[in-house]
């Protein structure tokens, strides 16, 4: 059984991957700004922005103390960025904010690009040419779970609540298992069970079947044919940081083709 852990600043993310999750943010919170009015939402936003940004550059960086400033709409640090603000025209302090809040996403992208750029320049050996993308390029790094004793229906609940097909098992602080999609469909409609009063322990996959985030994506496919799942929870260093499925590894090959 694997234990479930917080993600840390220490574990390796790839830069690729860094951009892409910062690049979403700055797209979840268009809306916020295009309608002029932060919905309840935006306190969530900026938990998930918080931890994103503490992970990638640490909670003591400049980067998440400029961010939580950002927030106030108002901070000696920003003042240049305020400034380009109020001359396109924004002026309420909550819309400042947003503005605010874009920019410094931005600026954490733009970091990331530069490292990556300058990545791109150093010298490569011929295994890490052969290697190509790996599978923590294209992992969700959300891990989705439901509890053991939850029943079926929940679990299919939080599927659809989430847009996953699937969802790793949790049992005192371990994943101990996956359900997916297809599991539901099969206990309820083959078997005929009751999902309101079956639970998810009895019908999940085990044991769960993970590969480390280092392994190049071939060896994530050559997996799933292995042990006839399209699901593989994903590791480092043993502790789990993710969630690789065959739609995330088509994103690859769709891209290549």
């Amino acid at each position: 059984m694997l234990k479930k852990t917080p993600t840390s600043p220490a574990r390796r993310v790839s830069l690729d991957q860094s951009i892409k999750r910062l690049r979403e943010q700055v797209a979840r919170l268009t809306p916020f700004i295009t309608h002029n009015s932060p919905s309840s939402g935006l306190e969530e936003f900026d938990l998930v922005t918080e931890r994103l940004i503490g992970d990638l550059f640490g909670e003591a960086s400049e980067k998440f103390d400029a961010y939580e400033l950002a927030q106030l709409g108002e901070s000696s640090s920003l003042v240049n960025v305020l400034e380009e603000a109020q001359e396109s025209g924004v002026r309420d302090r909550e819309h400042e904010s947003l503005h605010l809040r874009r920019r410094m996403l931005e600026s954490c992208i733009a970091e990331l690009e530069g490292r990556r750029a300058t990545e791109a320049k150093k010298p490569r050996t011929g295994s890490e040419l052969v290697i190509g993308p790996r599978v923590e390029d294209y992992m969700m790094s959300e891990i989705r779970s439901a509890e053991a004793t939850a029943t079926l229906k929940e679990a299919g609940r939080l599927m659809q609540e989430w847009k996953v097909g699937s969802l790793l098992v949790s049992d005192a602080g371990e994943y101990i298992g996956v359900i997916t999609d297809t599991d539901l469909a099969r206990e309820v409609v083959a078997r005929g069970l009751d999902p309101a009063k079956t639970s998810v322990k009895t019908s999940m996959r085990k044991p769960l079947i993970t590969i480390e985030s280092s392994q190049p994506i071939i060896g994530a496919v050559r997996l799933m044919k292995e042990k006839a799942t399209r699901h593989l929870a994903v590791t480092d260093q043993g502790e789990i940081i993710g969630v690789i499925s065959v739609s995330n590894i088509l994103q690859y090959y769709s891209g290549v083709l």
